[in-house]
């Protein structure tokens, strides 16, 4: 037997030693660190308490007191997991309520239920595009969107942050399949929304689809919290919702036609072989989604705690983007100044988390600073005067 031949390459400890020295180098380094209360207006990090400022629970629905009980419930009915893929046993009356509930609601003709956002998009685009085809997405669309259109046999080309202009000379290279534009409602670090009419307009007569994530946007936009499409009475051909932010709980699901449901129902591969939500987790988003659709009060509070906080932040003479939702960036630049100022903000009792390159851009560093329904006027003011005595200092 012939001996294996050894090659001059780089060993897997090397390999990944390297990758890691070269995140600690840039300040790129991630950490996770073990919180109680992640999605509460406060939380504890060794037996210290923060405000905080980085959940995307943005109306307070993980601790409403329903959501809790309809998953309690269910869960003592139904068990705490559902036993198989939806494909198998673990699609049960609960699930397919719940989608025709969505479906109706947001005004298309199904809704198929995903794990998560990132599952949902990843299979949508995996499963849609073929070799020939072009994915145009927006250059600072979610990770979820671009890895899945990277990874696709299709070519992705990628358009200047919500410039249809940009989209249309896209739009005017040869293409030898279809064509899918992808985009999110609202943008998960920068918090402005898409020029959906716009946009629109551009790709209408190419025959190409507009796909659209309202991760961020649905819950808190538009009328009964339906999101960006609804808000901008342009409806995508496909749209993603997650249950994971303003919803409270975590899941997401694709809003379509018959046939492409149908046509993920026989070839997406998330969806046929993973484990399906559990029925007590389809009972807490349910409950939570009719608190949405029913209850204007919090996304009322909502947008005074953002109007509260542009104004106080302006006074203190800081600049903003020009976001009006829940996310507010404030862009730093430098990896480990961002770094430096996060870790100054704990020490008064600010929890807020420094975003570095590759989520956002290089030089682009920044503090996510997103605002719900659950802070308190005195919360928003301790986060100013902190902000505030920071660029003093």
């Amino acid at each position: 037997m012939q001996p294996l031949e050894i090659r001059n390459s780089v060993g897997w400890e090397s390999r990944i030693n390297n990758a890691l020295t070269q995140r600690r180098c840039t300040w790129s380094y991630r950490e996770r660190v073990p919180v109680k209360g992640g999605n509460n207006r406060l939380i504890q990090y060794e037996n210290r308490c923060y405000i905080n400022f980085s959940s995307n629970d943005y109306l307070g629905l993980a601790y409403h007191p329903k959501v809790i009980k309809a998953w309690q419930d269910y869960a003592s009915l139904e068990g705490v997991g559902a036993g198989g893929s939806g494909h198998v046993i673990g699609y049960s009356s609960h699930h397919q309520q719940l989608e025709k509930w969505l479906a109706n609601w947001l005004g298309f003709p199904r809704a198929l239920l995903f794990t998560s956002g990132f599952a949902a998009n990843y299979s949508l685009i995996r499963t849609l595009v073929a070799s020939g085809d072009h994915i145009l997405a927006d250059r600072l669309s979610h990770a979820s969107l671009l890895e899945a259109a990277i990874y696709s046999p299709a070519t992705l080309l990628r358009f200047a942050h919500n410039n249809p202009n940009s989209l249309k000379r896209l739009l005017h290279r040869s293409c030898n399949g279809n064509r899918l534009i992808v985009t999110e409602g609202v943008f998960s670090m920068n918090g402005d929304v898409a020029p959906l009419e716009e946009l629109k307009k551009v790709i209408c007569g190419t025959g190409s689809w507009l796909m659209l994530d309202d991760a961020h946007g649905i819950g808190v936009i538009g009328e009964e919290g339906r999101g960006c499409s609804w808000e901008k009475k342009n409806q995508p051909d496909l749209l993603v919702v997650s249950f994971g932010k303003a919803v409270g709980v975590s899941g997401a699901a694709v809003l379509c036609t018959e046939q492409v449901a149908e046509y993920l129902l026989q070839f997406a591969r998330h969806l046929i072989y993973s484990t399906a939500l559990p029925p007590a987790q389809i009972a807490a988003i349910h409950v939570a989604l009719n608190i949405v659709r029913h209850e204007d009060s919090l996304r009322q509070r909502l947008l005074e705690n953002i109007a509260y906080f542009r104004k106080g932040i302006e006074n203190y003479g800081f600049m903003l983007s020009s976001s009006k939702t829940a996310i507010q960036p404030l862009i730093i630049g430098d990896n480990l100044r961002t770094l430096q100022l996060a870790h100054r903000l704990r020490e008064r009792g600010i929890w807020l988390t420094a975003m570095r390159p590759p989520t956002v851009p290089p030089g682009n560093a920044q503090l996510r600073i997103t605002l719900t329904a659950t802070h308190l006027a005195e919360d928003i003011n301790m986060l100013l005067e902190a902000l505030s005595n920071e660029r003093k200092g």
